[in-house]
């Protein structure tokens, strides 16, 4: 696997509500190394067989921060509403895609600097609109309720680092194909399953759910966190380049935080801890209390620039949750703890 090339596809592509180009990507990736079942439009599950009955699932999310359309004008200006959590702020400018009849590119409106009057930004997504250059015909090809998304191309920075849109979370997808790829040239002493879940960015809706009917033995949320950046605090992320960020949380696991610490160690794979004081604000939360609880654990890949269209990270980061993952499953995970 072209571990770039495939990210890149990914983050390029989209997964919002129907629009599923990515999913359906990563469903085309992920069967070349295991057996997959599809939930739903976006959610995937894969799977490996092991000599145990023991499983362990590992969940990234497919899906992204975007938009709806609630208002078309006759001049061709839409209005939207959020799909997830937006910083309005950054807005103005930036190319989105409406997935439309067919689908269409288009800017959010920027007032020039020398019109406006004041200097705050808007804050409500309402004061914001997209230009799609269609004007009275914008209606023939798009529709109230249809469905949008950042339009951009990944690509490479420098120190292997990278940026894109929508990492958050296909940085974790990716994890997940690497993993299935390495897992699949061998003999697994347990179960492993793949969950691609939908929903994450709209209150962590689609992993429960997918669990309730699936329950493993136990499971490990691969996502992104805070990564290192001018006037964030150090305590508050992670730095890109120095590993996996380990969730340390009193919602998580304490067994599957303790194997996953040691095993770093023990391969001297580099990994840094994160420490919340109570929910995580990953899948990891609702995956531990479906149906009667399911013992959880959370790794994450340092990211800047969050829920933004230029999301930055470091392909480094994502080696060091697959080799820590790669290790801790081929132990057995916490079966006989």
């Amino acid at each position: 696997m072209d571990i770039k090339e495939t990210l890149f596809n990914l983050s390029n592509k989209c997964a919002l509500g129907t629009v599923c180009t990515a999913a359906d990507y990563a469903a085309e990736q992920l069967s070349k190394y295991c057996s997959v079942k599809k939930l739903n439009n976006l959610t995937l599950l894969g799977t490996l067989k092991g000599k145990n009955d023991y499983t362990i699932l590992l969940d990234a999310h497919i899906d992204e921060v975007g938009f709806i359309v609630t208002h078309i004008s006759d001049t061709g200006f839409l209005k939207v509403a959020k799909c997830g959590g937006i910083d309005v702020r950054h807005l103005p400018s930036k190319t989105v895609t409406t997935f439309g009849k067919k689908e269409i590119t288009g800017v959010f409106s920027s007032i020039p600097p020398h019109l406006l009057k004041g200097n705050d930004c808007p804050t409500d997504i309402t004061e914001y609109k997209i230009d799609t250059a269609l004007g009275s015909n914008a209606k023939d090809y798009i529709s109230v309720g249809d469905y949008v998304c950042y339009k951009q191309t990944a690509k490479d920075l420098q120190n292997n680092t990278v940026m894109g849109k929508a990492l958050d979370d296909r940085a974790g997808v990716l994890c997940l194909l690497i993993l299935a790829e390495r897992l699949s040239q061998k003999e697994l002493p347990v179960n492993v399953e793949f969950l691609l879940s939908d929903a994450e960015e709209l209150g962590l809706r689609g992993a429960g759910t997918a669990v309730f009917d699936n329950t493993p033995s136990e499971a490990i949320a691969i996502d992104v966190s805070f990564g290192n950046g001018p006037d964030i605090s150090a305590y508050k992320c992670g730095k890109l380049g120095d590993g996996a960020m380990v969730g340390i949380s009193p919602v998580l696991d304490n067994k599957i935080t303790e194997k996953l610490i040691e095993t770093a160690k023990n391969n001297n794979i580099l990994y840094q801890p994160e420490v919340m004081g109570g929910r995580t604000s990953t899948n990891a939360d609702v995956i531990s209390v479906t149906k009667s609880g399911v013992k959880t654990g959370l790794i994450s890949v340092p990211l800047r620039n969050m829920h933004t269209n230029c999301e930055v990270l470091n392909i480094n980061d994502i080696l060091s949750v697959c080799d820590i993952l790669e290790n801790y499953i081929m132990s057995g995970g916490v079966m006989n703890d």
